[in-house]
């Protein structure tokens, strides 16, 4: 395709993508009245009293008139970039495969499904980090300090956490289908494992918007474990598709493969009847 018809796919698929992540901002505006907030404030309601202002409520503020209305179209931003992952996810495969040959192009379901489900899977784990982040990052004011934490600034923050985890769940990932489409081999990453795991942690305190210990650890556990088992299949596909090429590795390029040339039994074509036989032409006196 020229690049004039790429960049009319690539509109095409963002604005596929921008539609579900509205119909899912939609959703998330709608349950924002409905028990949404106070879930989103569980990390913080759950650190100690004399951590947070006023200590005997579990209460965030906005200081300006438009504060609150910003705040749930914050909200019902993220919610709605959350829920749609699975759909603009697609889309992201869909404006690659094009450029793939067809046998590759059958891992699409598979990208899709996968990705979001490590996406998910990421978004929990920082769900899990946001309290110890929130409790390590609060006490390093010293005594005698107390936060009061206004209501976009702290939705930013756990927007900024989940987004670094559920990303950075993909990695492992994007070396599968490297892998799958003959890109990134199986010895390549043998070689560079030590250093993979090195710069996963690395990475791991670098993204991190807490910068805390055991935010770090809580994302570099899991993506050391998914880049092992990104390994382990490259591993068990490059045997995979040596075994299919073992047969013809010896071949010169001249030399024709050892395929079964024998013609297989056919039946013999049935004679066609002339409905309409010519008659002789007549002797001419």
């Amino acid at each position: 395709m020229p690049l004039v018809e790429h960049l009319r796919e690539l509109r095409s698929r963002l604005f596929k993508a921008l539609i579900f992540v509205a119909l899912g901002a939609i959703v998330t505006f709608i349950w924002y009245d409905n028990g949404l907030l106070e879930f989103l404030k569980t990390p913080y309601c759950a650190l100690p009293g004399e951590m947070r202002f006023p200590s005997d409520r579990c209460e965030l503020i906005f200081l300006d008139p438009a504060g609150g209305l910003l705040l749930r179209l914050k909200v019902a931003l993220i919610g709605g970039i959350i829920l749609s992952a699975p759909f603009w996810l697609y889309q992201l495969w869909a404006f690659i495969t094009p450029g793939l040959h067809t046998n590759e192009r059958r891992w699409s379901s598979a990208f899709v499904a996968s990705s979001s489900v490590l996406f998910m899977l990421g978004t929990l784990c920082a769900w899990l980090t946001l309290n110890a982040g929130l409790k390590i990052l609060l006490t390093l004011a010293g005594d005698g300090v107390t936060s009061a934490l206004t209501a976009p600034d702290y939705i930013s923050f756990v927007a900024m956490v989940i987004f670094a985890f559920g990303v950075s769940f993909e990695v492992p990932l994007l070396v599968v289908m490297l892998n799958l489409v003959g890109i990134l081999k199986y010895e390549s990453l043998k070689k560079s494992r030590r250093w993979l795991y090195f710069l996963t942690f690395v990475f791991a305190a670098l993204i991190t918007p807490t910068q805390d210990p055991f935010s770090m650890l809580m994302m570099a556990i899991p993506m050391s474990l998914l880049f092992e088992g990104a390994i382990q299949f490259a591993r068990i596909n490059d045997k995979r598709r040596a075994r299919r090429e073992e047969s013809f590795s010896d071949l010169d390029d001249d030399e024709p493969s050892p395929l079964n040339m024998t013609p297989g039994s056919a039946e013999a074509p049935s004679p066609v009847e002339d409905p309409s036989p010519v008659e002789p032409p007549k002797a001419v006196d």
